[in-house]
């Protein structure tokens, strides 16, 4: 696909051709029951509605695993399950972008048996919605997992709904050899920080890299912007709906937000995450805020020179020991043809088998299963696993902490048109609340 030309033709992708038109009640309504992404494609899974019946020797998964590294290590993981269970597993990758737009019509229609998804608010609303089965008989059998990994995993009924898999912290990242050459130093304060920028630019670097054509990833600036201005809970309430967009808290962060942007890479509605990366990794830029699988994009021989920091502090009465750490993992349809090999399979990508498989295979990621190999973790890893215990609040990103529907068709573009023109912060936080009142009480 080319890149879009205008900000409009950016703005149109966002909307998947299949649910184009559609209003909100009918992307979580369906299509006549049979879910509108059937006729394109996209994400027909291989599912039925019987929830009974199927091949006692397959089983369907839904991946959104779709660049090259996730998705060579799922198909270790999937080879390990069919070895020791002889099962075989039918994989139906999608583009990440593409699963996350077309999901809810996806699951209201013949979605596979397991599906890959995320803890947080993304997990308890389609459990509520009941497009989700109840996994509570499969956590009967996991061993290795925190309390907080389990209520990670639990819907608002009590029951669990999500298998953990992995978990990665946003943070501040950067090549050492660079910030050795021209003898950088982490900074931990607003000002350090945008001091360090400063000198950046000076020096012949764009400060920090940065993408936003996939629409997701400026979620994680105005996430940790928020977290370091206004605090967790209220942030947490802000995704909940039970904040104003127009209150002046709100407002301090895009005001912080665009006085950052002439540091940031220009262009990024035209540019992926996976571009902006290899910008740090080729040393044109000097930081990346981002989530530690900014290492898929760096060889090997490179890994030990990519470092990071938690971003630095901007508010001391509120500090800097909230972040965001996503956790990725696996669902299960509401009614899978082959139920039996479902829960097989759930079971498996929560044991040690399964998190083994990742850790020798991705050095982008953490594992959730805390009877993993976790000796084999690099020394980024170890780092990255220190930042998370560290925190005292974790936050899920924004697009996994608030409705699905609202982060899709409300903030996406919001910040989109921020990005494009951050003068209008009352004309943007009014739209916003404006929308958000409509969808959370629809």
């Amino acid at each position: 696909m080319s890149r879009p030309q205008s900000q409009a033709e950016y703005l149109a992708r966002l909307v998947p051709p299949s649910v184009a038109g559609l209003n909100r009640r009918s992307l979580l309504a369906g299509a006549a029951g049979t879910g509108a992404l059937l006729g394109t494609g996209l994400l027909a899974g291989c599912g039925d509605d019987s929830g009974s019946g199927g091949s006692s020797k397959e089983v369907s998964l839904g991946s959104n695993q779709s660049d090259p590294k996730p998705k060579d290590v799922l198909v270790k993981v999937t080879d390990g399950f069919k070895t020791s269970s002889g099962v075989q597993v039918a994989v139906n990758t999608v583009d990440h972008n593409t699963f996350q737009e077309n999901i809810n019509n996806y699951l209201q229609g013949k979605p596979d048996d397991v599906f890959t998804w995320f803890a947080g608010y993304r997990m308890r609303f389609f459990a509520q919605k009941g497009l989700a089965g109840d996994i509570s008989d499969v956590w009967g059998k996991l061993t290795g997992y925190s309390d907080a990994f389990k209520k990670a995993s639990t819907g608002d009924d009590g029951k669990q709904y999500f298998v953990p898999a992995t978990y990665y912290p946003w943070a501040v990242f950067y090549r050492k050899s660079v910030w050795q050459q021209h003898g950088y130093q982490v900074p931990t304060t607003l000002d350090q920080f945008t001091t360090l920028a400063g000198q950046m630019k000076k020096d012949g670097l764009t400060p920090i890299a940065f993408a936003d054509k996939d629409g997701w990833p400026a979620m994680g600036t105005f996430d940790i912007l928020n977290l370091r201005i206004n605090g967790y809970q209220f942030h947490i309430d802000l995704m909940a709906g039970k904040e104003a967009w127009t209150s002046d808290k709100v407002k301090k962060v895009f005001d912080t937000w665009a006085g950052l942007l002439p540091l940031h890479q220009p262009d990024s509605l035209g540019r992926t995450w996976q571009e902006a990366a290899q910008s740090l990794q080729q040393k044109k830029s000097g930081m990346y805020l981002l989530g530690l699988f900014v290492g898929q994009q760096f060889n090997n021989d490179e890994q030990d020179d990519l470092d990071f920091f938690t971003f630095p502090e901007i508010d001391p009465s509120i500090g800097a020991k909230a972040l965001d750490a996503p956790i990725d993992g696996y669902m299960m349809a509401r009614k899978p043809k082959n139920p039996d090999n479902a829960r097989k399979l759930l079971e498996y990508f929560g044991g040690k088998a399964a998190a083994d498989i990742n850790l020798k295979n991705d050095p982008a990621v953490l594992v959730a299963n805390s009877g993993a190999d976790v000796g084999g973790y690099t020394a980024l890893q170890k780092k990255a696993a220190e930042l998370v215990g560290s925190a005292t609040e974790i936050a899920q990103f924004l697009d996994r902490d608030t409705r699905p529907d609202f982060a899709s068709t409300v903030i996406i573009p919001a910040l989109q048109q921020f990005i494009k023109d951050p003068k209008d912060i009352d004309g943007l936080t009014s739209s916003i609340e404006n929308q958000k009142k409509s969808i959370f009480t629809d």
